[in-house]
């Protein structure tokens, strides 16, 4: 009779179903981690390559991030060579054939939305310029809901027997985002027309939906850090020009902005470029939130 208990548990084990292992996402950037959870749920176990507070231009291809692309059944970036001096190597180095570009398990968010900023021709005298388009799509809301299409599609199509779950919780989503897009919309419509400044050209998408102009960059170039002569220059072009706000992202630094705000009385403001870069912006409707808050609230 000892034995009973270990027997019975013996039996159940051999009969029990075993847990289905989650749909491990490695996203380039927080927005789309936090997009593949949306969309996912417990489905999905989603990370970001880069944290919140880094340029995702630059960072390492740490081998604990080759490991991640390993293991990964899906890999989602931003695309449009942003992650251009590091993807490409995770990639390579991890030796993962079902998550290459053009395969089912990696998804490219640029090649769902219109491109803004298509340059003409490149040159690297330009700074760092992009030849498929600004990169920096995730500003507009708009471009989010095409994304999360295409990716409730993708993880469909990589977890079938989930198929219906994932269609469930994208059409849950697309309400729901769909509803807080026309509230932002609205909240934003007087700014419709305004100038503003950036640190640097990541705030297109922004500035073509809420219909911003953008008048100005603290950087000379795109990628070179703003030099003294740059911007007593730009002082100089601002001069009795209304201009709303000077933006840059957590990661840029703040002295640029905070010298010619003190000299122009513009005000100058951090916008959260991705979930998490600012308190407050713990999702991907918390960022919106924030972000609208923050431009439709800049004083000097």
């Amino acid at each position: 009779m000892k034995f009973a208990p270990l027997f019975i548990a013996l039996v159940v084990a051999a009969f029990a179903v075993p847990a289905q292992a989650a749909v491990e996402v490695l996203a380039c950037e927080p927005e789309w981690a936090a997009l593949a959870t949306e969309i996912g749920g417990t489905l999905v176990a989603a990370e970001s390559a880069t944290t919140p507070q880094q340029d995702p231009h630059y960072i390492q291809a740490r081998p604990s991030l080759i490991a991640k692309v390993r293991r990964a059944a899906l890999v989602i970036c931003t695309g449009a060579d942003l992650e251009v001096g590091w993807l490409p190597l995770l990639l390579r180095q991890a030796g993962n054939g079902a998550v290459q570009p053009g395969q089912p398990g990696n998804l490219d968010a640029s090649q769902f939305v219109e491109m803004l900023d298509k340059p003409s021709s490149v040159d690297r005298s330009l700074g760092d310029v992009h030849p498929y388009g600004n990169p920096h799509l995730q500003t507009d809301p708009r471009n989010v809901a095409k994304v999360a299409a295409a990716l409730a599609d993708r993880l469909a199509k990589l977890d079938p027997s989930n198929a219906a779950t994932y269609e469930q919780r994208y059409d849950d989503f697309a309400k729901r985002w769909s509803a807080a897009v026309e509230r932002w919309t609205a909240a934003v419509a007087p700014l419709k027309g305004k100038s503003i400044v950036t640190h640097h050209k990541g705030w297109a998408y922004l500035e073509n939906w809420v219909g911003l102009v953008e008048v100005g960059n603290l950087e000379p170039k795109p990628g070179l850090p703003p030099s003294a002569a740059h911007l007593a220059e730009l002082l100089d072009q601002l001069k009795g020009k209304p201009v709303a706000a000077i933006v840059r992202s957590t990661y840029e630094d703040a002295k640029a902005s905070e010298w010619l705000g003190s000299r122009t009385m513009i005000p100058f403001v951090v916008l959260p470029h991705t979930v998490g870069s600012v308190p407050g912006a713990d999702n991907l409707f918390a960022l919106f939130d924030v972000m609208v808050k923050t431009l439709t609230e800049a004083k000097p």
